[in-house]
Protein backbone atom coordinates (compact mmCIF):
# COMPACT_ATOMS: atom_id res chain seq x y z
CA UNK A 1 0.00 0.00 0.00
CA UNK A 2 1.15 3.27 -0.83
CA UNK A 3 2.59 5.32 2.45
CA UNK A 4 1.41 9.00 1.48
CA UNK A 5 -1.92 10.13 1.93
CA UNK A 6 -4.67 10.68 -0.04
CA UNK A 7 -5.03 14.34 -0.70
CA UNK A 8 -8.45 15.72 0.54
CA UNK A 9 -9.01 16.26 -3.75
CA UNK A 10 -8.48 12.98 -4.74
CA UNK A 11 -5.06 12.85 -5.55
CA UNK A 12 -3.04 10.22 -4.48
CA UNK A 13 0.87 10.77 -4.66
CA UNK A 14 2.49 7.38 -6.02
CA UNK A 15 5.40 5.76 -4.32
CA UNK A 16 7.18 4.27 -8.05
CA UNK A 17 6.87 6.32 -11.32
CA UNK A 18 7.89 5.37 -14.71
CA UNK A 19 10.63 8.69 -14.15
CA UNK A 20 12.61 8.34 -10.94
CA UNK A 21 13.00 11.42 -8.82
CA UNK A 22 9.34 12.53 -10.63
CA UNK A 23 6.39 13.24 -8.33
CA UNK A 24 3.16 12.22 -9.76
CA UNK A 25 -0.07 12.16 -8.23
CA UNK A 26 -3.54 10.36 -9.84
CA UNK A 27 -6.73 9.79 -9.14
CA UNK A 28 -8.48 6.73 -10.09
CA UNK A 29 -11.88 6.33 -11.43
CA UNK A 30 -14.49 3.66 -12.19
CA UNK A 31 -14.40 2.26 -15.69
CA UNK A 32 -12.14 5.09 -17.19
CA UNK A 33 -12.19 6.11 -21.10
CA UNK A 34 -8.67 6.95 -20.97
CA UNK A 35 -6.04 8.62 -18.78
CA UNK A 36 -6.12 12.74 -18.33
CA UNK A 37 -2.47 14.07 -18.36
CA UNK A 38 -2.33 17.41 -16.54
CA UNK A 39 1.15 19.57 -17.31
CA UNK A 40 1.70 22.66 -14.84
CA UNK A 41 2.98 26.05 -16.24
CA UNK A 42 5.40 28.00 -14.67
CA UNK A 43 5.55 28.51 -10.59
CA UNK A 44 2.88 25.76 -10.41
CA UNK A 45 2.46 22.20 -9.04
CA UNK A 46 0.88 19.27 -10.07
CA UNK A 47 -1.68 19.84 -7.13
CA UNK A 48 -3.27 23.03 -8.68
CA UNK A 49 -5.27 20.46 -10.70
CA UNK A 50 -6.93 19.21 -7.82
CA UNK A 51 -9.42 21.19 -8.50
CA UNK A 52 -10.06 19.86 -12.04
CA UNK A 53 -9.65 16.34 -11.38
CA UNK A 54 -12.39 16.27 -8.79
CA UNK A 55 -14.60 16.40 -11.13
CA UNK A 56 -13.59 14.23 -13.92
CA UNK A 57 -15.64 11.02 -13.80
CA UNK A 58 -14.60 9.26 -17.36
CA UNK A 59 -10.73 9.99 -17.03
CA UNK A 60 -8.01 8.93 -14.99
CA UNK A 61 -6.13 12.18 -13.58
CA UNK A 62 -2.50 12.10 -13.36
CA UNK A 63 -1.17 15.52 -12.80
CA UNK A 64 2.61 15.61 -11.45
CA UNK A 65 5.70 18.04 -10.59
CA UNK A 66 7.61 18.88 -13.31
CA UNK A 67 11.00 18.57 -12.63
CA UNK A 68 12.77 21.49 -10.69
CA UNK A 69 8.94 22.18 -8.81
CA UNK A 70 8.36 20.74 -5.81
CA UNK A 71 8.78 17.20 -5.00
CA UNK A 72 10.53 17.10 -8.53
CA UNK A 73 13.31 19.53 -7.10
CA UNK A 74 16.14 16.72 -6.97
CA UNK A 75 15.86 16.70 -10.69
CA UNK A 76 17.81 18.00 -13.38
CA UNK A 77 18.54 19.49 -15.76
CA UNK A 78 15.74 21.79 -16.35
CA UNK A 79 15.76 22.11 -20.09
CA UNK A 80 12.42 22.11 -22.58
CA UNK A 81 13.83 19.06 -24.07
CA UNK A 82 13.94 16.70 -20.35
CA UNK A 83 10.18 18.11 -19.96
CA UNK A 84 9.48 16.68 -23.07
CA UNK A 85 11.00 13.93 -22.31
CA UNK A 86 9.82 13.28 -19.23
CA UNK A 87 6.31 13.26 -20.66
CA UNK A 88 6.65 11.30 -23.03
CA UNK A 89 7.88 8.71 -20.67
CA UNK A 90 5.03 9.20 -18.00
CA UNK A 91 2.15 9.21 -21.11
CA UNK A 92 3.36 6.00 -22.85
CA UNK A 93 3.66 4.39 -18.96
CA UNK A 94 0.00 5.81 -18.89
CA UNK A 95 -0.88 4.45 -22.72
CA UNK A 96 -0.50 1.04 -21.23
CA UNK A 97 -3.68 1.03 -19.84
CA UNK A 98 -5.88 3.40 -22.98
CA UNK A 99 -6.21 6.28 -24.63
CA UNK A 100 -3.99 9.21 -23.49
CA UNK A 101 -5.27 13.28 -23.31
CA UNK A 102 -2.28 15.73 -22.85
CA UNK A 103 -3.72 19.03 -21.07
CA UNK A 104 -0.54 21.36 -20.79
CA UNK A 105 -1.78 24.59 -19.18
CA UNK A 106 1.08 27.94 -20.21
CA UNK A 107 4.03 26.43 -20.66
CA UNK A 108 2.91 23.00 -19.76
CA UNK A 109 1.37 23.15 -23.41
CA UNK A 110 4.37 23.92 -24.74
CA UNK A 111 5.64 20.08 -23.25
CA UNK A 112 2.77 18.72 -23.95
CA UNK A 113 2.94 20.02 -28.09
CA UNK A 114 6.61 18.65 -28.11
CA UNK A 115 5.59 15.42 -26.43
CA UNK A 116 2.92 14.83 -29.03
CA UNK A 117 5.73 15.78 -31.85
CA UNK A 118 8.33 13.21 -30.51
CA UNK A 119 5.75 10.26 -29.87
CA UNK A 120 2.59 11.48 -31.31
CA UNK A 121 1.74 7.29 -30.47
CA UNK A 122 1.83 7.87 -26.80
CA UNK A 123 -1.36 9.84 -26.91
CA UNK A 124 -4.61 10.43 -28.87
CA UNK A 125 -5.17 14.13 -28.68
CA UNK A 126 -3.74 17.12 -26.70
CA UNK A 127 -4.88 20.41 -25.69
CA UNK A 128 -2.54 23.40 -24.48
CA UNK A 129 -4.20 26.32 -22.62
CA UNK A 130 -2.94 30.05 -23.25
CA UNK A 131 0.73 28.61 -24.28
CA UNK A 132 3.10 31.51 -25.43
CA UNK A 133 5.42 30.35 -28.20
CA UNK A 134 7.54 33.77 -29.05
CA UNK A 135 9.07 32.14 -32.01
CA UNK A 136 5.40 31.89 -33.39
CA UNK A 137 4.30 34.71 -32.55
CA UNK A 138 6.08 37.26 -30.85
CA UNK A 139 4.60 39.00 -27.42
CA UNK A 140 6.14 42.54 -28.49
CA UNK A 141 6.99 43.00 -24.91
CA UNK A 142 9.40 44.39 -23.20
CA UNK A 143 10.79 42.09 -20.54
CA UNK A 144 12.73 42.77 -17.53
CA UNK A 145 16.20 40.89 -17.64
CA UNK A 146 16.33 38.06 -15.64
CA UNK A 147 18.71 38.17 -12.47
CA UNK A 148 20.44 35.60 -11.07
CA UNK A 149 18.75 35.16 -7.80
CA UNK A 150 15.86 32.62 -8.55
CA UNK A 151 13.99 33.33 -5.36
CA UNK A 152 13.63 36.99 -5.98
CA UNK A 153 12.43 36.13 -9.55
CA UNK A 154 9.92 33.75 -8.49
CA UNK A 155 8.50 36.27 -5.95
CA UNK A 156 8.39 39.28 -8.76
CA UNK A 157 6.91 36.33 -11.39
CA UNK A 158 4.25 35.46 -8.07
CA UNK A 159 3.48 38.60 -7.65
CA UNK A 160 2.95 40.10 -11.06
CA UNK A 161 0.66 36.84 -11.67
CA UNK A 162 -0.76 36.60 -8.95
CA UNK A 163 -0.91 39.95 -6.55
CA UNK A 164 0.69 41.52 -4.59
CA UNK A 165 -2.65 41.20 -1.78
CA UNK A 166 -1.76 37.37 -2.52
CA UNK A 167 1.70 37.11 -1.90
CA UNK A 168 1.58 38.87 1.24
CA UNK A 169 -1.22 36.30 2.60
CA UNK A 170 1.00 33.19 2.26
CA UNK A 171 2.68 32.09 5.48
CA UNK A 172 6.30 32.35 5.52
CA UNK A 173 6.72 28.67 4.21
CA UNK A 174 4.95 28.75 1.48
CA UNK A 175 6.29 32.28 0.26
CA UNK A 176 10.04 30.18 0.67
CA UNK A 177 8.28 27.17 -0.97
CA UNK A 178 7.80 29.31 -3.84
CA UNK A 179 11.27 30.66 -3.66
CA UNK A 180 12.73 27.50 -3.43
CA UNK A 181 11.01 26.79 -7.63
CA UNK A 182 12.88 29.91 -8.51
CA UNK A 183 15.61 27.94 -10.38
CA UNK A 184 12.36 25.96 -12.61
CA UNK A 185 11.27 29.19 -13.28
CA UNK A 186 13.81 30.85 -14.25
CA UNK A 187 14.49 27.79 -16.90
CA UNK A 188 11.36 28.36 -17.97
CA UNK A 189 10.99 32.15 -18.32
CA UNK A 190 14.32 31.91 -20.21
CA UNK A 191 12.99 28.87 -22.72
CA UNK A 192 9.37 31.06 -23.32
CA UNK A 193 11.44 34.20 -23.81
CA UNK A 194 13.77 33.36 -26.85
CA UNK A 195 13.16 33.35 -30.39
CA UNK A 196 14.92 30.01 -30.90
CA UNK A 197 12.91 27.58 -32.37
CA UNK A 198 12.64 24.43 -29.73
CA UNK A 199 10.37 22.03 -32.21
CA UNK A 200 8.49 22.65 -35.43
CA UNK A 201 4.78 22.57 -34.86
CA UNK A 202 4.24 21.68 -38.79
CA UNK A 203 5.39 18.06 -37.32
CA UNK A 204 2.82 17.55 -35.02
CA UNK A 205 0.22 14.52 -36.48
CA UNK A 206 -2.35 14.15 -33.45
CA UNK A 207 -5.15 16.19 -32.87
CA UNK A 208 -4.50 19.49 -31.02
CA UNK A 209 -6.41 22.25 -29.51
CA UNK A 210 -5.35 25.56 -28.65
CA UNK A 211 -7.45 27.08 -26.10
CA UNK A 212 -7.28 30.49 -24.62
CA UNK A 213 -9.52 32.90 -22.43
CA UNK A 214 -11.19 35.67 -23.17
CA UNK A 215 -9.86 37.87 -20.42
CA UNK A 216 -5.66 37.78 -20.24
CA UNK A 217 -4.18 38.49 -23.35
CA UNK A 218 -6.57 37.68 -25.68
CA UNK A 219 -5.72 39.52 -28.73
CA UNK A 220 -2.37 37.63 -28.64
CA UNK A 221 -3.46 34.21 -27.69
CA UNK A 222 -6.54 34.30 -29.96
CA UNK A 223 -3.87 35.34 -33.38
CA UNK A 224 -1.21 32.70 -31.77
CA UNK A 225 -4.09 30.07 -32.42
CA UNK A 226 -4.70 31.11 -35.67
CA UNK A 227 -1.30 31.31 -36.90
CA UNK A 228 -0.77 27.38 -35.47
CA UNK A 229 -3.56 26.63 -37.16
CA UNK A 230 -2.10 27.87 -40.04
CA UNK A 231 1.00 26.01 -39.98
CA UNK A 232 -0.61 22.93 -38.94
CA UNK A 233 -3.91 21.98 -39.17
CA UNK A 234 -4.14 19.87 -37.29
CA UNK A 235 -4.10 22.53 -34.74
CA UNK A 236 -8.17 24.05 -33.81
CA UNK A 237 -8.29 27.45 -31.85
CA UNK A 238 -10.71 27.52 -29.16
CA UNK A 239 -11.87 30.57 -27.19
CA UNK A 240 -12.89 30.08 -23.12
CA UNK A 241 -15.71 32.53 -22.18
CA UNK A 242 -14.93 34.18 -18.34
CA UNK A 243 -11.52 32.57 -18.45
CA UNK A 244 -9.10 33.85 -17.20
CA UNK A 245 -5.01 32.48 -17.33
CA UNK A 246 -5.53 30.45 -14.40
CA UNK A 247 -8.73 28.99 -15.75
CA UNK A 248 -7.74 25.59 -14.22
CA UNK A 249 -7.99 27.26 -10.67
CA UNK A 250 -10.75 29.50 -11.29
CA UNK A 251 -13.38 28.35 -13.44
CA UNK A 252 -12.09 24.04 -13.38
CA UNK A 253 -16.18 22.94 -14.34
CA UNK A 254 -15.81 24.83 -17.49
CA UNK A 255 -11.96 23.74 -18.16
CA UNK A 256 -13.44 19.88 -17.70
CA UNK A 257 -16.79 20.49 -19.91
CA UNK A 258 -14.57 21.14 -22.71
CA UNK A 259 -11.78 19.00 -22.18
CA UNK A 260 -15.24 16.24 -22.20
CA UNK A 261 -16.60 17.60 -25.23
CA UNK A 262 -12.86 18.11 -27.54
CA UNK A 263 -12.26 14.39 -26.12
CA UNK A 264 -16.23 13.52 -27.42
CA UNK A 265 -16.26 15.36 -30.95
CA UNK A 266 -12.64 14.09 -31.77
CA UNK A 267 -11.64 11.11 -30.62
CA UNK A 268 -15.12 9.09 -29.24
Amino acid sequence: MPSHPVTPLGLRPLDHTPVPGLAVYKRDVVDPKGTLICVHGGLDRGGSFARMARRVNDFTTIAYDRRGYQGSRGLSPLRLEEHIGDLVKLATWASEAGPVLLFGHSYGGIVAIGAGIAAPECAQMLVAYESPMQWILPTGRQYNPLSDDAGYEAERFFRRMVSDASWERLSESEKQSRRDDGPGLLSDLTAIRTSVIPYNVEGLTIPAYFVHGDAYRREYYEELGESLHERNPRFTNRELRGANHGAHLAIPDQVVALLEELWETTCA
